[in-house]
């Protein structure tokens, strides 16, 4: 499982060797792993150290002694290293070392990078960017800005970019970006994993992420987020055992489809009988049970309450919109005290937690725009554009509001527990941006919950419902996809992830 941790927890954890005067000793360690980085890069593009053309960017600190030492390392075995020194506190040792090895260096002044280097960046292998590090806040100022700017007119077809710890103007800690941001192709981080890092937005600007460990683990602490790797999801998919039964191996209750949108409650019950549990009930509208038997004759359809049937999981909400009857019937879901996904309509229904009432038994799945919503009636007002660019924190803050696990969906889905418990997943593409994807992440997420044996973890079955989802885009990737097919690709995917234990 990966964790990650805040820029001053690593801070921290650095501190008893820095006091111990171990700081040479971690920023040769951090540069050698950024050096080969770099290398691994100019080898992904058919190029090798010798010949090659790299730009630094450096700042002040730590961060640009880092880059320079990388650049040094470059240097002594071919390449052509060109620095843009920012700062005139530029760590002196490391631009000693620089030079040495036969490093340029070129200064940036009051109107911006000489028209040399931008010439040389135009037409460089690598950028590396070492401007601002764990320390930084607030992004970068003008001239640097105003360099940065025009550097990430290359992408796409210039250079590749190499980050040094983190995109500069990606906040360590949030994961908010402070524009303009180099955009790397390969981010080398050093002790530990950044929380901005593996957070939406920061997470888009960071490309792969590679680590460097500086022996700091002993003194991190505990996690600020986890997120589930490929053997993680192998360990925590539900298996059968060899005395199951239907009943014994879960039953899945769907709340979900109307007259009007029909879609919604097929998507969600394929997904949900997709995964396996020992049944699957649907209760809802006969039109759309009727649907629901062309496709998955197994699943069992009713016009029952949620009290007259027995399930161990409900999923209330697609499709609802303004059928009363299905929304009564995801009210008495959600009251029942059973597991529940709350999504879509439903998420109208749910009210912040109070000493009289509590939500500690529900999963809400919703996007930014009725995350707003949600945080609205607790009385916090903020945009959907504000959540969108700081989503770690608002969905942290929902949470903590409404008592309950909150699956906030987006480029990097977030799940955060009212216990201060947060999972990150980014398993998926923007290929699963289309109609009717949430209503299979939901389908997955309650036949997980109702196939989970003795207690269950909440927040890390949601994070494991979401890195199944994403995984579903996986595969096949050069051909078009929809909501529609993603539930036919859910056995295949699921053993091959199991095979991994």
């Amino acid at each position: 499982m990966l964790q990650a941790y805040s820029a001053a927890a690593v801070r921290a954890a650095e501190q008893p060797l820095l006091s111990a005067g171990r700081g040479p000793e971690l920023m040769r360690t951090a540069a050698h792993g950024l050096a080969m980085g770099v290398v691994s890069v100019l080898r992904s593009r058919g190029k090798g150290i010798y010949g090659a053309n790299v730009v630094l960017l450096v700042g002040s600190g730590n961060n640009g002694g880092d880059a320079l030492y990388a650049g040094a390392h470059l240097a002594a075995r071919g390449a052509r290293t060109t620095a843009l020194l920012t700062s005139a506190r530029t760590h002196p040792e490391a631009l000693a070392a620089f030079g040495k090895s036969g490093g340029r260096c070129l200064v940036l002044g009051a109107d911006g990078a000489p028209v040399s280097f931008m010439d040389e960046a135009r037409q460089s292998d690598v950028v590396i960017d070492g401007l601002l590090g764990t320390g930084g806040s607030g992004g970068l100022r003008e001239p640097v800005a105003g360099v940065v700017a025009q550097l990430a007119e290359f992408a796409g077809d210039g250079p590749a970019v190499v980050a040094c710890d983190l995109p500069s103007g990606v906040d360590a800690t949030t994961g908010e970006v402070h524009g303009p941001v180099l955009s790397a192709d390969l981010t080398v981080t050093f002790g530990a994993h950044k929380t901005g890092l593996l957070s939406a937005p920061g997470e888009q600007s960071a490309g792969t992420v590679a680590l460097v460990g500086l022996g700091i683990g002993q003194q991190l602490g505990p996690p600020e987020l986890s997120r589930l790797e490929a053997g993680d999801l192998a360990a925590f998919l539900p298996q059968p055992s060899a005395a199951a039964h239907k009943y014994t191996r879960g039953v899945a209750g769907v709340i979900a489809g109307s007259v009007q949108y029909p879609g919604a409650g097929l998507l969600a019950v394929a997904a949900a009988s997709a995964c396996g549990p020992g049944m699957v009930r649907y209760l809802g509208p006969e039109q759309v049970a009727a649907a629901i038997y062309v496709r998955n004759p197994e699943v069992v359809c009713s016009q029952n309450s949620p009290d007259e049937v027995r399930v161990q999981a409900w999923l209330a909400g697609p499709g609802i919109d303004g059928d009363q009857a299905q929304l009564d019937l995801a009210a008495a879901a959600i009251a029942s005290g059973l597991p529940t996904v709350v999504d879509a309509a439903a998420l109208a229904l749910v009210q912040p937690a109070t000493q009289a009432a509590t939500n500690e038994h529900l999963i809400l799945t919703p996007h930014a725009g009725e995350l707003s919503a949600l945080l609205a009636r607790c009385g916090v007002l903020v945009s959907r554009a504000q959540i969108e660019a700081s989503p770690l924190a608002a969905a942290r803050q929902a949470a903590a509001l409404l008592g309950a696990v909150v699956l906030l969906k987006g480029p990097t889905t977030i799940v955060a527990a009212p216990n201060g418990a947060v999972f990150t997943q980014a398993n998926g593409t923007a290929r699963l941006a289309t109609a009717g994807s949430g209503d299979t992440l939901a389908g997955i997420l309650v036949a997980l919950l109702a196939m989970s044996a003795g207690p269950i973890d909440l927040a890390r079955t949601a994070a494991l419902a979401a890195a199944l989802h994403g995984q579903l885009a996986q595969t096949d990737v050069e051909q078009p996809i929809n909501a529609g097919l993603l539930a036919a690709r859910i056995p295949a995917v699921w053993a091959e992830l199991s095979q991994k234990r």
